[in-house]
């Protein structure tokens, strides 16, 4: 059976703790347009404490293509694999317990590798959502170029190939060549795999077509934590790969640290202190535009967008500066003191 004939597909869930999303999750997927004998959704449990076990059960009673795979491994990456290699599917397709597909999410996705043998890796742009203010701030922001970047997954309108997708609909015959998801990271896993995808000769599609819908944190400590985590793990991936991130990787990163460097250098020489204040006036003026604009027609969400913006760039830098100094200052360290240790 082959892609190019009749499709089978399995969907792969990781998850952990979600009773509060994942019934909207399973939903939207046993009432997909693809035929129901072609594909089946594995939740990959991590062990959760809540209701989301049970809830899974129910589903998998009740639909013969639902099934609970426990991850003892506990991490994302885990149940990724766990799901994977409980498949025998044609394609697989990862997805988060924490959103829900379009009636349509699979059939395109299959429809879209049918038509190209030279694409490994389909994904849609994601429409983040939340219903409280403040979430509907964090999805607005999430939304916007100036929040994320050249992050086309989050906003994008038209067809292109780009360097990564969430929620990826993956050929099994490209997974079976450059392997499965790495289980060192935390975050930032299907970058990495994504970037194994392009550099084994595969395209990555990006379509509209491909439609889901995904609930962003409604918490702003929370937000911190996982953009901090975005970039932080980022670097291990720059380390494994020996390759430096993309550009806009690199900004939030830059901009920490010109602002350090610009106020202490700024206290000594008058010249970086005015570059400095220039460097601040210019941001805060494009978080105000970029605020009122995604803010256009929503009610009660300008008061928290430019601090949500602040929190996106600042944390994700951070992250970052401390990813370089773990994997690359601390670990040479120790190498190098293992290294004495050896030739002793």
């Amino acid at each position: 059976m082959t892609i190019e004939n009749i499709a089978t597909v399995s969907i792969v869930i990781p998850c952990k703790n979600e009773d509060g999303y994942i019934k909207k999750c399973l939903d939207s997927f046993v009432n997909q347009s693809y035929p129901k004998e072609l594909y089946e959704v594995l939740v990959c449990d991590g062990l959760s404490t809540d209701g989301t076990q049970d809830i899974v059960k129910e589903y998998e009673k009740k639909y013969t293509n639902v099934k609970l795979v426990l991850n003892e491994g506990i991490t994302a990456p885990k149940g990724m694999n766990i799901g994977i290699k409980s498949s025998t599917a044609d394609i697989i397709i990862i997805f988060g317990a924490h959103a829900y597909a379009d009636k349509d999410f699979i059939k395109n996705n299959v429809e879209f590798l049918k038509k190209d043998s030279s694409i490994g890796c389909v994904g849609g742009p994601i429409e983040t959502l939340n219903s409280s203010i403040k979430g509907k701030s964090i999805a607005l922001a999430m939304s916007s170029p100036f929040g994320v970047g050249n992050a086309l997954f989050r906003y994008a309108k038209k067809e292109t190939f780009v360097d990564t997708v969430a929620f990826g609909a993956y050929r099994r015959s490209v997974l079976d060549k450059i392997g499965y998801f790495d289980e060192e990271l935390v975050r930032n896993q299907d970058d990495e795999i994504n970037y194994r995808v392009i550099k084994s000769g595969y395209k990555i599609l990006l379509s509209p077509q491909v439609k889901s819908y995904y609930y962003s944190r409604d918490s702003l400590k929370k937000l911190w934590r996982q953009y901090f985590q975005y970039g932080f793990w980022k670097v291990k991936v720059m380390q494994k790969h020996g390759k430096t991130a993309s550009l806009r990787h690199l900004v939030p990163m830059l901009f920490v640290i010109t602002n350090i460097l610009g106020f202490l250098l700024g206290m000594i020489f008058k010249p970086i202190m005015m570059l400095w204040i220039v460097e601040v006036i210019t941001y805060i003026l494009s978080n105000l535009i970029f605020s009122f604009k995604v803010s256009k027609g929503e009610k009660g969400v300008l008061k928290y967008i430019p601090i949500i913006f602040s929190i996106l760039h600042i944390s994700y830098g951070i992250g970052f500066l401390e990813g370089l100094f773990v994997f690359f200052v601390v670990k040479s360290k120790k190498s190098i003191e293992n290294n004495k240790k050896i030739s002793r």
